[in-house]
């Protein structure tokens, strides 16, 4: 529908700037002519008796008519097309062979026209119009005229006068041939006028014209198009907007199964602290069978991982409540060590805390979570007499950074994307949800956390845009 909208207005303009240049080429053609009309009123007046015209009179009384801004030339046409007479810059060329028919033919910055010229002489006759003749033929024909005038006692008396009397467009003068005469009106007849017009101004209205069409279908087409994009855009706002409702109310069917299913776990906590104090008793019976305090203690360590699995479950599913404060980061991250301190002696790990003494805004609770997580997650990947670093320092005058390496195997460039996704994990011991705890917090914090490589060999867990407490 843009389209046609667009394409209609095209055919509009189009055919408004074929009207306008129609009305431009048009008023050049009345005023030319008009400017033929001028020349033959001019001729009229300068003509003798007989329909004779001087030459050099005619082209003087033309030339007074000539000027640059509209009419720029001026040439009177014979039968055979030779020019008779002239005014003006004739310096053009007009296409051989041509049949005007009362067209004109465009030049670079002219419009040529040709009209055949009305004297008020009847062109069917043998004259064709009036004859243009230069003074001295002039003068050379009234003296042959006199001449046989002389010899002839038939002519009249005016034959002693000295005024010329010429009647050439009549009949044949007693005093030329038959072939003189044919060739004086063959080549001194004036027959057709070609008028030089000034085009200048009606090309430039015409170019202006063109441009403001163009310009009009330019911004059509940028009004169709910005609709269209319009139309677009608001389509996608839409599916957006019910995508939108979608998602939040999928959100919230999944806050509440998050919620049963945390209440699920804690219900289940119960019964499982039940059947491990049961199974505590009997193992400490005396005189029981080797066998039942086996499987007894079994029970006991099912239970307790369970369990275990069961408080990460409810940890990742508690809402992120984000309580800031000023938070020394060198404390947090020296009471994690300590905490840690029976699990880095048991497999002999060395742990250096490189903190520097900076203040945050931090919920200072959930950053000892999350700086524990990710110590112990280092802990259970580096091998034994392994080497783990935090170390924290500022970036800026607003932003610190916090980073836990290790010398372990690492984590292979596939699995960094993975790595925080729940229940993802690459030790048989682990449940999965540690890293997913440890984002979530970030993320509430307005933090950023990667998993990058520690090169030469390990992995670094790399928390960004800490703020600074000012």
């Amino acid at each position: 529908m843009l389209a046609a909208i667009w394409g209609a207005l095209l055919g509009w303009q189009t055919a408004e700037h074929i009207r306008v240049s129609k009305q431009l080429h048009d008023r050049i053609t009345d005023l030319a002519h008009a400017k033929a009309d001028s020349c033959a009123r001019l001729m009229r007046s300068r003509r003798f008796s007989g329909g004779v015209i001087s030459t050099e009179r005619l082209e003087g009384a033309l030339s007074a008519l000539v000027d640059t801004n509209e009419l720029r030339a001026v040439e009177l046409l014979n039968n055979a097309s030779q020019v008779v007479a002239s005014a003006g810059d004739t310096n053009f060329n007009l296409p051989p062979d041509t049949e005007f028919d009362h067209a004109a033919y465009w030049g670079a910055d002219t419009a040529i026209l040709k009209y055949p010229i009305d004297l008020g002489t009847n062109l069917g006759t043998n004259m064709a119009a009036e004859l243009v003749i230069p003074v001295e033929e002039l003068r050379s024909m009234n003296s042959n005229r006199l001449a046989a005038a002389s010899n002839n006692p038939v002519e009249p008396s005016s034959a002693s006068t000295n005024r010329p009397r010429f009647n050439l467009s009549k009949e044949r003068p007693y005093w030329m041939t038959e072939d003189q005469y044919r060739t004086l009106i063959d080549s001194k007849s004036a027959h057709t006028f070609v008028v030089v017009m000034s085009a200048e101004k009606v090309l430039k209205d015409g170019s202006a014209d063109l441009w403001m069409r163009v310009i009009i279908g330019i911004l059509g087409l940028g009004a169709v198009a910005g609709y269209a994009v319009a139309w677009r855009s608001m389509i996608q706002t839409s599916e957006l907007q019910l995508r939108l409702v979608r998602a939040s109310e999928q959100n919230l069917h999944l806050k509440e199964l998050s919620l049963a299913a945390a209440g699920l776990a804690h219900e289940t906590r119960n019964p499982l602290n039940i059947i491990r104090g049961l199974a505590q008793l009997v193992a400490k019976q005396d005189n029981i069978p080797a066998e039942i305090a086996a499987k007894s203690r079994e029970i006991i360590n099912e239970t307790d991982r369970v369990t275990a699995q069961l408080n990460e479950f409810i940890n990742y599913s508690r809402p992120r409540e984000v309580r800031r404060s000023a938070t020394d980061l060198s404390a947090v991250a020296n009471e994690v060590a300590r905490t840690l301190n029976y699990d880095l002696e048991e497999k002999k790990i060395k742990l250096e805390v490189l903190v520097e003494s900076v203040v945050i805004e931090a919920d200072e609770q959930l950053l000892r979570q999350a700086l524990f997580n990710l110590v112990l997650n280092s802990i259970q990947a580096v091998p034994p007499n392994g080497v783990i670093r935090i170390r924290a320092s500022r970036r800026s005058n607003e932003e610190a950074f916090i980073e836990i390496s290790d010398n372990g195997p690492g984590v292979s460039a596939e699995n960094r994307g993975e790595i925080f996704k729940p229940y993802f994990t690459t030790h048989a011991e682990g449940t999965g949800l540690g890293l997913s705890v440890v984002q979530q917090i970030v993320l509430a914090h307005g933090w950023e956390i990667q998993c990058l490589a520690n090169e030469p060999a390990g992995a670094m867990f790399r928390v960004s845009h800490v703020k600074l407490k000012v």
